[in-house]
């Protein structure tokens, strides 16, 4: 059995025109702002993607200048438990940074994203806003 998002077509055959590759599932930049660090992602984040955000999240909080990080997920279309566990692991590396900012993740109303999120109970854990500006001055999200 092929895992989701495999580059084969759903049947098995080779991939035709229209069916991404798997590095096309997802975007990840790094945007540095004078104000933060924005890891910005779109696509869909699962269990072939979610080390690609991994790694990018990691990178980001290795900063030294005390900038906060921010994960954009304002354009993701698909948000399973891999990604929960990026967020959850992600929140707790910045919590053990010296000069600890927590990690503050965008997700507006976005409900592929929103929805796992409170069910799974971890918007009682994670910094959410409803957008970047809102994130950079730390304006919660209500």
């Amino acid at each position: 059995m092929k895992p989701a998002g495999d580059e084969l077509r759903p049947d098995g055959c080779e991939p035709t025109a229209g069916y991404p590759r798997q590095e096309q599932l997802i975007d990840v930049r790094r945007i540095d702002r004078p104000d933060a660090v924005v890891v910005a992602v779109s696509g869909a984040v699962d269990i072939l993607t979610a080390p690609r955000l991994r790694a990018a999240v990691a990178v980001a909080l290795e900063r030294p200048d005390g900038r906060p990080v921010l994960v954009d997920l304002t354009d993701v279309k698909f948000f399973g438990s891999p990604g929960l566990n990026v967020l959850a692991e992600s929140a707790e590396q910045a919590s053990a940074k010296p000069g600890f900012q927590p990690l503050r993740v965008v997700v507006d109303s976005n409900r592929p994203v929103l929805r796992p999120i409170e069910l799974t109970g971890y918007d009682a854990i994670l910094a959410l806003y409803h957008d970047i500006e809102d994130a950079v001055s730390g304006k919660s999200f209500n």
